[in-house]
């Protein structure tokens, strides 16, 4: 059955407590027993949540276990548990999977996060080696296995590059090798299902496209419903449990109500990007986006892909220099309204930022450039907002600007307020939104275009 199928059965659907259509919120930290055995029961493991049994907010609760319940419909794992954060999520699951002096192989591209936590975190404090390679070179993960390694470790799509992950070869490895592949598909939301192409355990960022919003810090683990309980589990060492990266049962509800139209967003998304992406790579850019035939893993991304949601909602674009880039987004935000100069991805308006100098800054020059993640390399987590015909012209205008002027002419919007009789402006600090920003503000207000100071180059 497909992810949309699953999620939309009746069989996952929970109700609340007084018949209401959406869950019930359980903000309780504690829950009492009729029986005192019943107490003695939880604590011991042989009761829980599956006998409608709950014993303290850090391990399980109602309401975030019901949105457990959706994504693991989602994934098509057995069950699902969602925590505090995506790095909660990934560096739960490694715990779990790994002791100390344990190895992993795990593909050179992913997020910044990730690889310091492989590459410094898990080393030192855990005793926990990484070895980074090329996922889709067989030879080399199969080369990088050892007799401690535990986890082959992947992204669907990877960060910020957009690699494919060739899932079915990973698979057929750790098979072989009686290792467990970990996919993180935070990317790819119902554009990949990871557990269909061999996948053991699948995590997320639901801060990304899930919230939607840029309003919510959250994750969430897939997997066998052995695993999920082991990770809650306070005699065999659960992170979830002893590390205590709780959700809050109100973020939970709010993700519950948000999921039913992700699959929605995550079309949109996609159709988007690839409309600006074959638009940028007509006006002659260098654009990375697994949709395009010239990408390197357009075969690889067509074959994992589900029908109908396309090739997902991140785009990158290549340019010369970290400054010219920099132009770019400014021209786009600035005098457009186009989307935001910020990290993160999957919100409903677009995002930009200069990977090297942000989410992938935790790597060294030598690391970035064997992840193939150059200076100049933009990442654009493309939105939903506006009509997309006027935000391609807008995306068009600011690529040709660029091109055409290079780093020359640098301008920011900046909303100023003026004072007393001669008028004089005091600028205000300011965020727009919706479009592009117009000549007149409030009464006493009005913007003005400011050209910015020559800047000092990027350290990157």
């Amino acid at each position: 059955m497909e992810a949309l199928q699953r999620v939309t059965s009746m069989k996952i659907k929970e109700f609340g407590e007084y018949g209401g259509v959406n869950p019930s919120i359980e903000v309780s930290t504690t829950f009492t027993v009729l029986d005192p055995a019943t107490l003695d029961e939880l604590f011991l493991g042989h009761t829980g949540p599956q006998h409608g049994c709950f014993l303290y907010g850090r391990s399980f609760n109602p309401t975030v276990r019901a949105l457990g319940r959706h994504l693991a419909a989602m994934e098509g794992t057995e069950a699902a548990y969602a925590c505090s954060s995506g790095m909660a999520a990934i560096s739960s699951t490694l715990m779990a999977l790994c002791n100390s002096g344990d190895h992993i192989v795990c593909s050179s591209t992913v997020y910044g996060g990730t690889f310091s936590l492989l590459k410094s975190f898990l080393p030192i404090k855990c005793n926990i080696s990484t070895t980074f390679v090329n996922v889709n070179d067989v030879d080399a993960v199969t080369a990088a296995i050892n007799d401690k390694t535990k986890v082959i470790y992947a992204e669907a799509q990877s960060n910020p590059t957009l690699v494919a992950s060739d899932l079915p070869s990973l698979a057929k490895i750790a098979r072989e090798k009686g290792l467990k592949l970990v996919v993180d598909n935070t990317f790819t939301p119902y554009v990949v299902s990871p557990v269909k192409h061999g996948a053991d355990i699948v995590v997320h960022s639901m801060t990304k496209f899930m919230s939607g919003a840029s309003d919510i810090i959250a994750g969430v683990v897939c997997g066998p419903a052995r695993f999920i309980d082991d990770l809650m589990n306070l005699h065999t060492a659960g992170p979830f449990m002893l590390l205590g990266p709780t959700m809050d049962p109100k973020v939970a509800s709010e993700l519950l109500l948000r999921l039913p139209h992700l699959p929605v967003r995550m079309q949109e998304h996609s159709r988007r990007a690839l409309y600006f992406a074959q638009g940028l790579e007509a006006l002659g850019a260098k654009v990375v986006y697994p949709g395009l035939p010239s990408h390197p893993g357009h075969k690889t991304m067509a074959s994992i892909t589900n029908n109908g949601f396309g090739f997902g909602g991140v785009l990158g674009i290549e340019f010369e220099s970290a400054e010219l880039a920099d132009v770019f987004m400014q021209r786009l935000q600035n005098k457009h309204g186009f989307g935001y100069i910020a990290v993160s991805l999957g919100y409903f308006d677009t995002l930009m930022c200069i990977s090297a100098s942000s989410t992938s800054s935790e790597l060294s020059a030598d690391q970035r450039a064997a992840a193939g993640i150059p200076s100049g390399y933009l990442r654009m987590s493309v939105g939903i907002t506006g009509v997309v015909e006027q935000r391609w012209e807008q995306l068009r205008e600011s690529y040709e600007f660029v091109k055409r002027v290079g780093t020359s002419s640098q301008y920011k919007a900046v909303k100023v307020k003026r004072h007393g009789e001669d008028h004089t402006a005091a600028p205000i600090l300011w965020w727009h939104s919706e479009g592009p920003l117009s000549e007149k503000a409030e009464d006493d207000e009005e913007v003005e275009f400011c050209k910015l100071p020559a800047k000092r180059p990027r350290a990157v």
